[in-house]
């Protein structure tokens, strides 16, 4: 039986060329995706799927994969945001942390983000996703078992930059995995559906769970044994399950790994390579796109960072008693989730308007903005509406990192740019932990500027494409197609830029979703 192919060995096409340019040739083998291999492997051993065996395989994805996503991702969540409600459950009072300290506690984890934020790129890309987020799940888990150790500012400080340096990889390794697993069309809801907002639902649970266990030992410090301990084991299954493309997907047959290859390989957006591209990592630094994006995320995670810091002790001050004001919190996971698969959905069905769903989305927060600044604190009812409406804020954050998806091609260019993504997550969480929350005013103030200037941006990011598959649209028009354009390697059914590891600059039939 012969080895099956890889890089080195693949069949590049001969023609009668000048020696120089058959080194160029043999230099582009870099360019082919790694599932080039699977493909030519697998080559006309399985008859193509039947359209029931089709849907069959999508439909497995969705039950096996996308579970296994949301559960890693909204664990990494529920261990980020439990210090709000551990805060209204003595965690201050534990640790001595006056109230300067307990908004750096905060805003430390994401300091410990924007160091890790490249070190994780780097492995994100490298090696296996699935792998790298599994063990980045079980050592953030730890992390936060072991703030039930702590009893000062600077113990607490130390185990929340560690848990931000490794849960940076979240969103970088479960957007690329769902990129190469679902079409441009599919994404979106899927996205939407794997960062659901529920890890206020669970930790409100976990919360008035935690309150009934006695008063043996704080019950902020039961909240994180049950957050660390549940998180812990299910990353440890994750280790060995999770994939990160379909090629190494247990819960797929051979035969339905070709077919779900070939299909994601239409996105032209790369399937799998583990090599790390320098002239990749420079057109990420050179599209604007990806600082439009950082900007969006920045200002959209400012008030997200002042509402997970500061929502539980918001509701308490409105006169709910410790336990109450942890249930109250459910419903801001429950709208956010709700909120973000309408709008993904929009986003989806609605041909190139996925900006246009973002911009839609940011009203209902901004409405809530103005009624929580508007009303006064006395009314009750008026501010915990205003509160629960800015959680539509989610839906936007989502439908733009379904177009980041869709819009980038290249496996490092792919890394890089949820890098920076993450960077301007972190960078807008820092802000909005330190915001003077001695004035609900300066609060509402903040976040409301948030809002206006992510519709902005989000209305920018669509001028902005719009130009550049203009300007796609121009060269080809001006420039005569060449015919005999020579082959890197051939695959049966699929076009050299669906099978090559090049970015969405380097393609010329490209286009954007605007």
């Amino acid at each position: 039986m012969s080895s099956p192919p890889s890089k080195e060995n693949l069949e590049i096409q001969t023609y009668s060329v000048s020696p120089e340019d058959e080194q160029k040739q043999v230099a582009n083998i870099s360019k082919v995706d790694d599932a080039v291999a699977f493909l030519l492997e697998n080559e006309g051993k399985y008859q193509p799927l039947t359209e029931a065996e089709e849907r069959w395989a999508v439909k497995k994805t969705d039950f096996i994969l996308l579970p296994c996503l949301f559960w890693t991702a909204t664990m990494g969540a529920v261990d980020k945001v439990s210090l709000g409600t551990a805060a209204i459950f003595g965690i201050k009072q534990s640790n001595h942390l006056t109230s300067h300290q307990y908004a750096w506690t905060s805003s430390i984890l994401f300091f410990g983000s924007l160091v890790g934020m490249w070190p994780m790129s780097y492995l994100v890309q490298k090696y296996r996703p699935g792998r790298v987020i599994a063990c980045a799940s079980a050592l953030w888990s730890c992390f936060t078992l072991l703030q039930c150790a702590c009893h000062n500012f600077a113990g607490l400080a130390a185990l929340r930059f560690l848990m931000g340096f490794v849960e940076c990889s979240i969103v970088p390794s479960c957007s690329l995995i769902i990129s190469v697993f679902y079409l441009k069309k599919e994404s979106p809801h899927r996205t939407a559906l794997v960062f659901a907002f529920m890890s206020s639902v669970i930790n409100g649970g976990l919360s008035s769970l935690a309150s009934v266990f006695g008063n043996a030992i704080p019950t902020w410090k039961y909240i994180y044994l049950l957050v660390g301990s549940i998180s812990f084991v299910w990353s440890c299954a994750m280790i060995f399950f999770l994939p990160d493309s379909p090629i190494n997907a247990k819960f797929l047959t051979t035969r339905e790994k070709v077919f779900m290859v070939r299909r994601v390989a239409s996105n032209s957006t790369g399937v799998a390579s583990n090599t790390w591209k320098w002239d990749q990592v420079a057109e990420a630094f050179m599209d604007p796109r990806t600082y439009i994006v950082m900007m969006f995320n920045l200002g959209i995670n400012l008030p997200n960072g002042a509402l997970s810091t500061y929502s539980s002790i918001i509701i308490k001050n409105l006169g709910f008693s410790s336990v109450k004001s942890s249930l109250m919190g459910i419903p801001t996971g429950v709208i956010a989730t709700i909120a973000t698969v309408f709008f993904t959905w929009l986003g989806a069905r609605w041909t190139n308007r996925r900006s246009a769903s973002a911009m839609l989305s940011l009203i209902v927060p901004i409405i809530g903005g103005i009624v929580c600044y508007c009303s006064p604190h006395s009314n009750t009812a008026a501010q915990l509406v205003g509160l629960y409406f800015m959680y539509f804020y989610f839906a936007s954050y989502v439908v733009m990192t379904s177009l980041v998806q869709a819009n980038t091609a290249g496996n490092t260019k792919k890394a890089v740019t949820y890098g920076f993504n993450y960077l301007g997550y972190a960078a807008g969480a820092i802000t909005g932990s330190q915001i003077d929350t001695t004035s609900s005013k300066k609060v509402f103030a903040a976040m409301l500027s948030g809002y206006c200037i992510c519709m902005f941006l989000a209305l920018v990011y669509w001028i902005v494409t719009a130009w550049m598959n203009k300007k796609k649209k121009a060269v080809l028009t001006a420039e005569a197609e060449e015919t005999n354009e020579k082959e890197i390697v051939h695959v049966e059914g699929l076009e050299q830029d669906q099978i090559l590891d090049i970015t969405d600059f380097q393609q010329k039939h490209f286009f954007y979703i605007t």
